[in-house]
């Protein structure tokens, strides 16, 4: 214990020394550098006789980390509520009264996404008392973003929900002809589409929901949110589920 002790009194010492501040600044001042090589020789050392210390420093530098992390999306989640969940331009889909809401961002090309359709188009079977918020975060490249202009642009036609499971649907790297393809099997005017997908307002919107995303945190796709809670990353059926319920319950 008397050694932990010296140790970490050495390393406070040397840690003024870096950083030339505080009590460990004063002190340096009698410590000459002979005197200074042998205490980081000690705390090497130690370092080296007790790895697993640098393991617990790790831990909790990781744990301190996520906590900030989450304080920080709980005060922005709070923050940007409006913009998230009541945007006028953002699809909903199931229950518009909905208690629930769950709300997922996502890009077409998107792998994980593609994956989470399943679970997406399930919960709105399932439950008729969620109300799902889609937001377009095209951030894999040109074809994404036309692909989410082309989504928003089925909206006028009362299709973007149709249209979303076509694309999420899709197979291989998406395109314009594969893009307006899928919009004519789903039954939606080509040329109409493309007049609408010209509406700057669908562009401003894009940009909007990518500031969103970052002011959230949210560094790519998918990402849900569910009551409080964000998930930045994918979330199997039974994960959303549980937090389903722990929102209901009101945890």
């Amino acid at each position: 214990m008397r050694y932990w002790t010296l140790l970490v009194s050495a390393a406070t010492i040397v840690l003024g020394t870096a950083t030339g501040s505080g009590t460990g600044h004063a002190e340096t001042a009698k410590i000459s550098d002979p005197e200074k090589s042998a205490i980081r020789e000690i705390i090497r050392e130690y370092l080296v006789e007790n790895p697993e210390v640098i393991e617990e420093a790790i831990r909790a530098l990781r744990s301190k980390r996520e906590a900030e992390e989450r304080a920080q999306a709980q005060a922005a989640l709070s923050t940007h509520q409006d913009r998230l969940l009541r945007h006028p331009m953002t699809p909903v889909s199931g229950n518009p009264d909905g208690k629930v809401t769950v709300v997922e961002f996502f890009d077409y090309q998107c792998g994980y996404c593609k994956r989470s359709l399943a679970s997406m188009v399930n919960l709105l079977e399932a439950d008729k008392d969620v109300r799902v918020v889609w937001k377009e975060l095209p951030i894999l490249g040109p074809e994404s973003r036309l692909a989410a202009r082309a989504a928003m642009a089925a909206k006028n036609q009362s299709k973007y929900f149709e249209f979303h499971i076509a694309l999420m649907g899709s197979r291989g790297r998406l395109s314009d002809a594969k893009v307006m393809s899928l919009a004519k099997e789903v039954g939606l005017d080509v040329q109409r589409l493309q007049t609408d997908m010209k509406d700057p307002a669908i562009e401003a919107y894009l940009d909007e929901t990518l500031q969103l995303a970052n002011a959230l945190g949210i560094r790519g796709t998918p990402a849900f949110v569910i009551g409080d809670t964000l998930v930045p990353g994918a979330i199997d059926e039974a994960g959303m589920m549980q937090l389903i319920a722990k929102t209901r319950a009101g945890g």
